[in-house]
């Protein structure tokens, strides 16, 4: 690791690269723990909104988005310690997690209608799984992490796997494809053991208050921003050189490029920092209307990936960024938020599913030639949401397929046609024919070409270490950041990096907090071995 910590924070400046929750987290602790002055804190971001994928944006005339949401549970302690320390933003006597726990004690998850076929709820008392798929699934958790370099899913089981009720439940739940990777599978078959008997219900799932920009990235903003974070909007790192030997690795200068196209160089001193976002996972995403399809990006658009590429290509010890990025159509899907001035979707939602307001979730359509699904979560989901203004966002991990009802991919449809296609798969196209008629619909798309981007197969080494050996200055975050035993596409993953850099590089007396280790609770094991045999 790094040669030595640092012990004279105050003189130190900290520039992090992206203003996700792992460089929120990051500033957070940098002040809190190692004692750097806040106004020695700077957020470099590309965007003018910050928060990357924890998002959530529009107002009841436009229509809302929300590209999509990440799950939490009670056991991500990176994350609930990060949030212990940040005041609600709504109510400021408590913290963002207390808001969350105090919200989820009243909302509790309990979905009752998880899976459909042909319109119907189906049942989920069996994970249907054959002896031959009991076996595979022991024998990939039990399997060293170094055997299952570069290998997929669709590597480890039959093909009868892949149209079980285990799977269906697996995939729309973690948005896994039959060609992530299989690495990955088994770091979330270990990590969340304790979920798998509920999972059919979303057992343990927990939920923000309010969408995840508005419940958690504001407050932080506001936290840090209190306390003298500088927040560099719209500002993109273009380049960083490094001074390398054999045996250290120092960032020297970041190279930035503001909206109005002027470059400007940070030159940094001997006690100064950097910490990049390496990728990103909504890099590039665009939005479609109800009139007009999203156009699909490439990586030319992006900022995050053509800097990992630049950097990378400097020192092996960086990653390996084409791994994760090279491939978008197997990695990219379609999100969808739907906006409607009338309560007859929410209503007919309720009384089908037998799920009361914010109690149930995501309704996975398993014989959509998408796979959509959908997610109802409590309304308001905006603060700024009226109440006779509902609001639910879906996806569609087979963007390319075309549809079963409307004759055309995915990818080629507009936000009319993608939910012409979802009213069709829950059997409501006449209910809904009028309102739609109406104009009290709206429902916008999105293009997402690097989404699932970190499930991509992979080999040790294609994710830098928080930390990469020798560095001095310099630490990798986010979900293309290396983190043993934790699982990427959860919030937890990255604000275990932050502690990971910070308590790294500065002396703050403390250690990173293990992660929850279910899977050596004999309690939990034959918890889980009972329902993986159901």
């Amino acid at each position: 690791m790094q040669s030595s910590k640092n012990t004279r924070p105050e003189n130190s400046k900290v520039y992090l690269i992206g203003s996700g929750i792992a460089s929120l987290a990051s500033a957070t602790y940098l002040m809190k723990d190692a004692g750097v002055p806040g106004k020695n804190i700077h957020i470099l971001e590309q965007d003018a909104t910050p928060g990357g994928a924890l998002d959530g944006s529009g107002d009841p005339d436009n229509g809302f988005v929300i590209r999509g949401g990440r799950m939490h549970e009670e056991h991500f302690v990176c994350y609930w310690d990060l949030l212990s320390n940040v005041p609600s933003y709504h109510d400021p006597s408590i913290s963002v997690k207390e808001e969350s726990f105090e919200f989820n004690s009243r909302y509790v998850s309990h979905a009752q209608a998880r899976l459909l076929k042909d319109g119907k709820i189906m049942d989920l008392s069996s994970f249907g799984l054959s002896l031959k798929d009991q076996a595979d699934l022991l024998r990939l958790t039990f399997a060293s992490e170094g055997s299952l370099d570069n290998a997929r899913i669709e590597d480890w089981f039959e093909k009868e796997f892949f149209e079980t009720n285990y799977w269906y439940l697996w995939a729309t739940m973690f948005a896994f494809q039959k060609w992530s990777s299989v690495a990955v599978m088994r770091r979330y078959m270990k990590r969340f053991i304790h979920l798998l008997d509920g999972m059919p219900k979303l057992s343990g799932i927990m939920r923000t208050k309010y969408n995840q920009y508005h419940s958690v990235v504001l407050p932080l903003k506001r936290y840090l921003e209190e306390r003298g974070v500088r927040f560099d909007m719209q500002t993109q790192v273009i380049d960083i050189d490094f001074s390398l030997s054999a045996d250290r690795i120092t960032a020297t200068v970041i190279h930035t490029v503001n909206k109005s196209d002027n470059k400007e160089k940070i030159l940094l001193g001997e006690n100064d920092y950097v910490f990049v976002t390496n990728g990103s996972i909504t890099e590039s995403t665009a939005n479609g209307s109800w009139t007009k399809a999203p156009v699909l990006k490439d990586k030319t658009t992006s900022g995050a990936w053509m800097l990992w590429e630049k950097i990378s290509a400097k020192n092996k010890a960086f990653g390996n960024p084409g791994v994760f990025s090279n491939n978008i159509d197997l990695q990219k899907w379609y999100s969808y938020t739907a906006t409607l001035k009338d309560d007859t979707f929410h209503d007919y939602m309720e009384e089908f599913s037998g799920n009361l307001n914010g109690t149930g979730g995501l309704v996975t359509m398993t014989d959509s030639n998408w796979l959509m699904s959908i997610v109802v979560a409590r309304q308001p989901h905006f603060p700024n949401q009226p109440k006779d203004v509902k609001v639910f966002w879906g996806y569609g991990l087979f963007p390319d397929r075309e549809g079963n009802y409307v004759k055309k991919k995915m990818s080629e449809c507009n936000g009319k046609e993608i939910l012409e296609e979802l009213w069709y798969h829950l059997k409501i196209q006449d209910l809904m024919k009028p309102i739609v008629d109406s104009g009290e619909v709206n429902c916008i798309p999105v293009s997402m070409p690097f989404i699932d981007s970190l499930f991509m197969p992979c080999a040790k080494g294609d994710r830098p270490d928080v930390l990469p050996k020798g560095v001095t200055n310099v630490a990798f975050l986010g979900q293309f950041a290396e983190v043993p035993k934790d699982c990427v596409f959860t919030v937890e993953y990255s604000v275990r990096c932050a502690q990971t850099a910070v308590y790294g590089l500065f002396e703050c007396g403390k250690d990173v907090l293990p992660v929850y280790d279910s899977i050596h609770k004999p309690k939990v094991l034959i918890k889980a071995m009972k329902a993986i045999s159901r």
